[in-house]
Order: structure tokens, then sequence, then C-alpha cells
């Protein structure tokens, strides 16, 4: 068939509905990648779908807490609070900003673990008499990776802070090229330049 024989029928409107249909679930898609996890009804289903919890936390009132943790990478850990009969009760993300801001100075070690989850790793800092646990968290900036940590001496909270990692020239680099938007990043410190240039423009 000649490519002109094919116009009647793209103009009937046929492609146009294909192509919408086709945007249509990609957007779905995208937003399903990005969407929380989705709220369990028990147990079970939380454990069939995540595998076994990292931790079980007894809460003292006939309920327990299923702790799924993504450290040492992953930005965020899931608690599932159930009941004694596997109901689902609540679930959460213990790494969101409202709840690191729940740590409080004088707080235990295992307040702040039960609190949190299970830490990336740990630190101990002789002249300071600290020790510092941290978790991956969401960026916190272009670019950037973050983790938050938490300061102990003598085994309570003296202070929270957090460390930001930044790849190679990430002010230098602009993903819209050299005739991007501004503000672009490292403006207006860093004058534009192509990326891999030696040079400065």
């Amino acid at each position: 068939m000649k490519p002109l024989a094919l116009l009647p029928k793209l103009a009937n409107g046929t492609l146009l509905r294909v192509l919408l249909a086709l945007l249509a679930v990609s957007a779905l898609s995208g937003c399903a990648a990005f969407a929380p996890p989705r709220p369990y009804t028990t147990e079970q289903e939380a454990i069939a779908e995540r595998g076994e919890p990292t931790r079980r936390w007894d809460n003292g009132d006939t309920t327990h807490t299923l702790e799924f943790s993504n450290q040492p990478d992953g930005p965020s850990t899931l608690m599932v609070q159930v009941d004694q009969g596997g109901i689902v009760l609540r679930q959460w993300d213990a790494l969101s900003a409202a709840n690191l801001a729940r740590v409080k100075r004088g707080m235990t070690q295992e307040e702040v673990s039960r609190l949190l989850g299970s830490h990336r790793s740990e630190q101990t800092f002789p002249s300071s008499h600290e020790v510092v646990w941290d978790w991956s968290v969401a960026e916190r900036g272009y670019g950037s990776t973050a983790l938050f940590n938490v300061h102990f001496v003598e085994g309570k909270v003296a202070r929270t802070s957090y460390t930001y990692s930044y790849p190679p020239n990430w002010d230098y680099y602009d993903p819209w090229g050299p005739w991007g938007p501004y503000p672009y990043p490292g403006y207006p410190f860093h004058p534009r330049r192509w990326p891999g240039s030696p040079w400065w423009w």
C-alpha cells in the first residue's frame, strides 16, 4: 500500500485514539512506579509481598509491628502494625521527614531503633565521645543522596544531622545543556560549561 493511501485512515482519528491510549497507559505506569506501598490488610499479605520482616517489635498491648527495612541503600523503611489476629491496623514510612523529626534529645538507642528501624551503619568518634548511627533517606537536593545521622553520647541522643553526597561536577552539569533554563545547578556561583569540557566558559 502506498503511503498516501494511509492518509484517510489517519484522518479518521484512529491513530489519534491509539496514541492517546498509549500515553494514558504510560502515565499510569509512571504513577505506579513512584506510588507508596499499597495498604495491606493482613500480616500474611504484607509478608507474601515483601518477604520476612527485618524485625518484629512487640508493642506490649497485644499488637506488634513488622519492620521492613531497605537499608543500607533504600530511602524508606515500612512499618506495619498488626493486631493479635494478624489484621493490619496501620502502616507508615519510618524514614519520612515527619517521622525523622520525632527523634528528640535524650532518647535511648532502643527508642530510636524502634522509631526509625535498622540503621545503615555505625561510627564511633572517641574525641567527641559520640556514637553515630545513620540511615539512607530521600534526596534533599539536586543529584544528592542524603544520610540522616543520630549522635549518641552515653547511649542517649545528643543531636541529629544530615550528610550529603554529590556526584562529581554535579554543580556544573545541566541536563538541559548550555542553553537550558535558569537557575541551573550551581547558579550563580559557577558558569555553565559543556559536559566534559576541560575549560571554563
